[in-house]
Formats: C-alpha cells, structure tokens, sequence
C-alpha cells in the first residue's frame, strides 16, 4: 500500500515534468521570430539569415551543455532547484533578448546563451527524474511523454507569439513570454523531486513480454561510458538525425513561404509540433516493444524518402505532409535516444552520462543552421539542405547496422 502512495506521487511528478517542458520549450518559435527579424518591413529588424541564425545556433550549443550541466548537478543535489534555476534562466534570457532589441550581439548572447543554458538545466533535470519512477521497461513511454511536453510547446507559442507579435512587436513579445516562462517554470518545479531512498517501481503486468532486456546492475560511470563502441556510434547517429531536424523545423515559416506561398505557417508549425510530440510518444513506446534499433530504423528510412520529397514539394498539401513526417520522424529519434542510453548504461548516473551523449545536440546545432542559412543565402532555396539531409539518413543506416551489432555483442557477454 505504502509502495502505492508513493507510485501515485510518481504520476504527480511526470504531469511536472511534462508541464515544465511545456513551458520552457521556447526553441521552436524561434521560426516565426526569424521572419520578423530579417523582414525590411515597418517594425522589422532587417538582419540577414546569417545574423537571425546565430541566436539560434548558440541556443542550441548552450542547450546541450546545460544539459550535461545540469544533469551532472541534478545527480548530486537532485532536480527541483536545478530546474528552478534553469526555469529562471530561460525567461531571463528571453526578457533580455526584448530589452536589447536589434543588437545582434545582445540577443545572441541573452537568448542563445543565457536561455540556451536555462532550458539544458531544466531538460536535464526533468527527464532524469521523470524515468526513476517506472519500472524500466517503461523508459521509451515516460522518456516521450515527458519530451512530448517539448514537442507540444510548439503549438502554444506559436499561437502565443503570433498575436504578440502583431500586436506589441518583437522586443515586447520576447520580454512578455520571459516573463511569463520565469514565473511558471519556477512554480511548477517545485513538484519535480526523485523517489525516496530505497524505492522500486512496481514491475508491469506485460513485462515478460517486453522486447527489452533490462539489467539493473548496470551503472556506467561517465569515464566507463566513453570507453564503449557503442557511444560513439550513437554519438554520431544523434548528431545526423539532430542536423535534420534542426535544419528543417529551423525553417519551417521560410520554407513554407518559398515553397508553397504560405504567407503564415502558424498552423502548419502548430501540426508540425503535434507530430513531433506524437513521435517521441509513439516512437518511445514503440521502441520498448520492438527494440531501439528497429525503431531507428525505421524512422531513418522514412525521413530520407522525406528529405527527397521535400525537393519536389511544392504546395500547401505536399509541404504539410511533409512536416508530418518530419515533426514525427524527429520526435521519435529524440525519445530513442535517452531511453538507449538508460538501457546501456543505467540511471544511477543518467543525468551526466545522458548530457554527454546530448552534447551531440549541441554539435548539430553548430553545423546544421549555418549549413542551411549558407546555401540558402547562397542560392535561395533549401534544396542542397534536403540533399545533405537525405545523405546523412544514407549514413545513418549503416551506423545504426554497427550499433546494434554492438549491443548484440555486449548482451552475449
């Protein structure tokens, strides 16, 4: 009875979790903030895609290393405070970024550093947390409910920052939501806490009948980790399917304008978003049924037939399902990864080892914007982008062929 009590807590802290995601996800709209800061119109900054780009691409790098950040402080202080902190963070850097307005200098450091930092604290924090609750055959599911929060915060703030930004510009609408995220972020964590010493999740009905094999002894130290194989192989296959991603949702408002003369792709951004919230659910929970490698695969194979279609999608209806399987294919690559990573090396110390696998995150998010910001500076349109995406699903094929023969290997030992 008491193991009861303390599971429903357990439920308490993931609707937390997912809520606390919901807030700080601020990544997204960073598509429709872009139009506004390159248009030559009244009210518009006139920056070219490079110097709109930078915030982006800082926010992401610092992303990744608050998330090794705060996973590795999270592990030795627990989630609630880290996540206050990041929580905090985020709306800071976003009220600063409003506060120095067209300085590209400023807002590349207010939003791309110190809001990068903030959602990696909060990111780092909360997933770990969420997954010590559940029995660890479920790590796929709670891993995507809780990243699904990430996914959905697109639809909310790009509804949000859509009538802000039409009606109060763009330097109110970055000081409004900072405000906003820092007061809620900060209430909300507060219920994000690890389960008492001693704990154990109970053990699911349908566990016998699991495709993953779960080894509780498994606690890989960080230095262990790295000495494997198969970290760098899912290394590398986070930095390809991340690169993807970032490329495309990066621009989703600019593709659709260019491509099928959508003029306001809130709504296609909002679908986008629900896919990619679908991906990491389905996809987590898909991959705790029939492995993390067949998932992979098959959400690689159908984003590199995407990526190909993208060159010939050219109206509202082809681009919209085009974003379809974008937004589900990456949703899924994102709820794989963390879920692989507790299954090979263990939760004991997830928080750092999962932020060092995330720094891949932080790696795509040097290449990948400037790869797409260049060539379509260069030639304007996204069509080298989608190449170079479609190649990268090619290597990701065989990189995922070599990690499961990897894993293979270690089980057999």
């Amino acid at each position: 009875m008491e193991n009861h009590k303390v599971q429903k807590q357990g439920n308490v802290v993931l609707i937390a979790c997912i809520l606390f995601n919901l807030i700080i996800q601020v990544l997204y709209i960073w598509s429709l903030l872009k139009v506004e800061m390159m248009s030559e119109a009244q009210g518009g900054w006139g920056w070219t895609s490079q110097q709109a780009g930078l915030p982006y691409t800082l926010v992401l790098i610092f992303f990744a290393v608050g998330v090794l950040i705060g996973g590795r402080v999270q592990d030795k202080i627990g989630p609630r405070r880290v996540a206050t902190v990041g929580g905090v963070m985020v709306g800071l850097g976003m009220v600063l970024s409003g506060l120095v307005g067209e300085n590209p200098v400023g807002v590349a450091i207010a939003f791309g550093v110190i809001t990068g930092l903030g959602i990696g604290f909060g990111y780092g924090s909360v997933l770990p947390a969420s997954m010590k609750w559940f029995h660890p055959s479920k790590k796929g599911l709670i891993g995507g409910l809780v990243l699904g929060g990430f996914g959905l915060a697109t639809i909310h703030y790009a509804f949000t920052a859509s009538a802000l930004l039409d009606a109060f510009g763009i330097e109110n609408t970055m000081l409004y939501i900072g405000i906003a995220v820092a007061v809620l972020s900060a209430l909300v964590a507060q219920f994000v806490k690890n389960p008492p010493p001693g704990y154990v999740p109970a053990v699911p009905k349908s566990v016998k009948d699991s495709a993953i094999t779960t080894k509780t002894a498994i606690d890989f130290k960080w230095r262990e980790m790295l000495k494997t194989k198969r970290f760098y192989y899912m290394f590398v296959l986070f930095i390809f399917s991340a690169s993807m991603g970032l490329m495309i949702l990066g621009n989703q408002a600019k593709i659709a304008h260019l491509q099928a003369g959508i003029s306001n792709a809130v709504f296609l951004m909002s679908i986008a978003a629900i896919m990619n919230a679908a991906g990491r659910i389905l996809g987590g929970s898909l991959s705790d049924k029939i492995g993390r490698n067949n998932t992979l695969f098959i959400a690689i194979i159908l984003q590199m037939l995407n990526m190909i279609g993208f060159i010939f999608y050219n109206n509202p209806v082809t681009i919209t399902l085009g974003f379809i399987l974008v937004g589900l294919c990456f949703g899924t690559f994102l709820a794989v990864f963390p879920a692989l990573t507790a299954d090979q090396y263990g939760l004991k110390n997830y928080g750092v080892n999962y932020g060092i696998v995330y720094l891949a995150y932080g790696f795509a998010g040097i290449v990948a914007p400037v790869i797409a910001d260049y060539f379509f500076d260069l030639a304007g349109s996204f069509t080298t982008t989608y190449i170079i995406c479609a190649v990268m699903m090619a290597f990701m094929i065989g990189l995922n062929l070599l990690l499961k023969r990897e894993i293979s290997k270690q089980l057999l030992r």
